[in-house]
């Protein structure tokens, strides 16, 4: 089997194209409280999970912009699949601190390549010959039933515990292991994104070879934006703008059908033909729209005036920042504004507005859409070093 050269904008058409057969998962995914596996297989194999998996390693290595634009048409579609999509990718940043060799070994050429994981530190890891052990619990995988590897993060110990950095700081390393080296746990009854799948996993005494294991914010083996430790973080995080704004985006779908079918309770005029309900329309269209042109250029100049050493901290990405954060909460905006306006409508589970709803609020709590998010940006623009990293 041979790698399949495919055009950026290839990605994208394919992700238009696969709505139907996620649209027909809906039903099972909320059932199952995960992707199906036939759809799993069908985003596989339009390259959905490895959008940013280096090309010395078999990936597309994409733009963030062309990452981004695939992400939101799945999540205009169904959000747990544009989301399950977006963790994977995290996972394919990380493997930039690989050798090609290493990478190629561990995912095959053609790469298979599906991940979930965990930033947090949850777990321990001590240092045996050739590796570490690793032993934990950690928490939010999304995507790990349709996944073949895993990502962990996991602090460094040995006999006498914790080890310190030269910070003063707990020292951590992250770790990759074949998902079949954990136990998952059923942990996802949730309001929204109910199909990720997003459950409790443990690890018990696993083995990780050296190879498989690197510093986070440590010099990374690829060059480039998406590898880069002070950009890794824009680059995915533009992922969680994609997922709120294509919910958003299928939020205006969703009330634009339901608006030229239906009164409401009080009135039998259509929702279309009512003055308050244009109004509320053109303002979250107006929402989501400049939110989606704010990020995309924003994340675009960072991305265009990218280089080794940018100033820290960099200007483009601190815009790049605050205009992620601000999307996301700029979407839930919108869908807040077409929830209402659709009355009683809105809670029914029959016309999808409500599924929206839920989702762009969970979507929303990720770190990415933090209003503390704000505070590190208006550090950086007063010519503070921001406490928080990635600025």
């Amino acid at each position: 089997m041979q790698l399949k050269e495919t055009s950026t904008e290839a990605f994208v058409k394919d992700a238009i194209e696969l709505a139907p057969f996620i649209h027909a998962a809906r039903d099972e995914m909320d059932r199952e409280r995960r992707i199906p596996a036939a759809l799993a297989d069908r985003l596989d194999e339009a390259g959905v999970y490895r959008l940013f998996l280096p090309a010395s390693m078999g990936g597309p290595q994409l733009d963030p912009i062309t990452g981004y634009r695939v992400i939101e048409e799945l999540s205009r579609a169904e959000a747990s699949v544009g989301w399950c999509g977006l963790l994977s990718n995290g996972g394919a940043l990380f493997t930039g601190n690989f050798t090609a060799a290493a990478g190629r070994d561990m995912f095959g050429y053609p790469p298979r390549f599906r991940t979930a994981g965990s930033f947090r530190p949850l777990g321990e890891a001590r240092a045996v010959p050739g590796g570490f052990r690793v032993s934990g619990r950690w928490d939010y995988a999304s995507g790990i039933y349709n996944s073949n590897w895993l990502f962990v993060n996991s602090r460094v110990v040995d006999q006498g515990g914790p080890l310190l950095n030269e910070a003063g700081r707990p020292e951590t390393v992250m770790l990759f292991t074949p998902v079949e080296s954990a136990q998952v746990f059923d942990t996802w009854q949730v309001v929204g994104l109910c199909g990720t799948g997003s459950n409790d996993f443990e690890l018990d005494d696993v083995f990780v070879p050296t190879e498989r294991s690197f510093r986070l914010y440590a010099p990374p083996l690829e060059s480039g934006f998406l590898y880069h430790p002070r950009t890794m973080l824009t680059a995915i995080w533009v992922l969680v703008s994609a997922v709120a704004l294509g919910t958003a985006r299928g939020a205006m779908d969703s009330f634009r059908e339901l608006a030229t079918e239906s009164g409401t309770t009080i009135s039998a005029t259509l929702l279309r033909d009512r003055p308050q309900v244009q109004s509320r329309v053109g303002e979250a269209e107006a929402i989501i729209s400049g939110a989606r042109a704010h990020v995309l250029d924003a994340v675009g100049r960072a991305f265009d005036n990218f280089c080794e050493d940018m100033p820290l901290p960099s200007p483009e990405i601190s815009q790049a920042r605050l205009a992620i954060t601000h999307s996301i909460n700029e979407a839930a905006k919108a869908v807040d504004l077409l929830f209402h306006a659709a009355g009683t409508n809105a809670i029914h589970r029959r016309n999808g507005l409500e599924r929206r709803w839920r989702d762009v609020h969970v979507v929303v709590q990720h770190g990415a859409g933090l209003l503390s998010n704000y505070e590190f940006g208006g550090q950086a623009l007063m010519g503070l070093r921001p406490s928080d990293a990635g600025w």
